[in-house]
Formats: structure tokens, C-alpha cells, sequence
């Protein structure tokens, strides 16, 4: 009997992208697999069967494709954490790092209400950067996040550990070695 097919399975290795030396791990070909996707989607909600989710905040820009399907299925809405300049209302922006240079995200000012419980995806988790600044905004707002979903981990880069100093639950599907 063939073995099942894990997310990771789905998950194509481009090397050197966008760099020489980076092994990019490409969830396109997750998403374009039916049965891939739903699995995905499926594995992230199961940690939270049973809680109480308000808004499911999604992380630009494979995190909306995550974030969209994840809100349906709970029937909550959906909130977009943006790069800087691309929402059309009032927002609050928070600044963070990457490896090569600094960015800024933002969320609008009324997309989160104190006190709802927000879960917080995305596709990827390596230095954690992106996620301390979605944390950061949502917690401006008065949300109360009940955890930070993810399909990939590359634990060589820190960022759950940084997520989960600051008290964050982490949860991902799968760990790739390497940047």
C-alpha cells in the first residue's frame, strides 16, 4: 500500500531563489492541488476545533490565500495585515526588519475590536519579523490572539522561538532544514 501524501509532499524546493544559497520553499503547488489545499487548510484548523475565533488576520500575501479559506470554513471574518500603502482606509502601521533591509505593514484602524480572539496565518515562519509586526498591530488594537498558524517552519532561522517569547502560541505543519 503506497504511503499518504503529507503538505510537505506538496510542497515544491526552488533553489537559489531569490538569492543564490536560498532553498525557497514554494507553497504554490500546495495551492494549485486540491486535495494538497484542503489538507492544508484542514491540518491548520484542527488545533483550534472547539474555540472561539473571531477574525482570522492574514499575513501578506500567501497568508490572504490561507487566511481567506481558513475564515470561510470557521464562517468569521477575514482582516488583511498589508504592506505599506496598499489599503485604501485610515490604518496604523508597524515597522519591522528582514535580513536585508527594514518594511513596513498595516491593518486598518477599525478591522480588529477589542477583546476578539484573532488567529494569526501565514505560509512561512522564518525569522519571524512579519509576524512580530502583525502581533504588534493586532495587539494595538485590542485583540487577543489565540495563536499564529503557519504550513512551514525553518527552525534554523529562530522566528517561532521569537514568536513564542512573546507569548505567542505557534503552530505549523511541517519543518524544512536550511534558509
Amino acid at each position: 500500500m503506497p504511503k499518504s501524501k503529507t503538505v510537505k509532499n506538496y510542497i515544491r524546493t526552488i533553489v537559489d531563489f531569490p538569492h543564490e544559497g536560498i532553498m525557497f520553499r514554494d507553497v504554490t503547488t500546495l495551492f494549485a492541488d486540491p486535495r494538497g489545499f484542503r489538507m492544508a487548510i484542514d491540518q491548520m484548523l484542527h488545533p483550534y476545533a472547539g474555540e472561539r475565533i473571531d477574525k482570522v488576520v492574514g499575513l501578506e500575501a500567501r497568508g490572504f490565500i490561507l487566511g481567506g479559506a481558513i475564515a470561510h470554513q470557521l464562517s468569521v471574518g477575514f482582516v488583511p495585515i498589508r504592506k505599506k500603502g496598499k489599503l485604501p482606509g485610515t490604518t496604523i502601521s508597524q515597522d519591522y526588519k528582514l535580513e536585508y533591509g527594514e518594511a513596513i505593514v498595516e491593518v486598518h484602524d477599525d478591522a480588529i475590536q477589542p477583546g476578539e480572539k484573532i488567529l494569526v496565518v501565514d505560509d512561512l515562519l522564518a525569522t519571524g519579523g512579519t509576524a512580530e509586526a502583525g502581533i504588534k498591530l493586532i495587539e494595538r488594537l485590542g485583540g487577543e490572539i489565540l495563536s499564529c498558524a503557519f504550513i512551514i517552519d525553518l527552525p534554523e532561522l529562530g522566528g517561532r522561538k521569537k514568536l513564542e517569547a512573546m507569548g505567542m502560541d505557534v503552530s505549523v505543519l511541517c519543518e524544512f532544514e536550511g534558509l
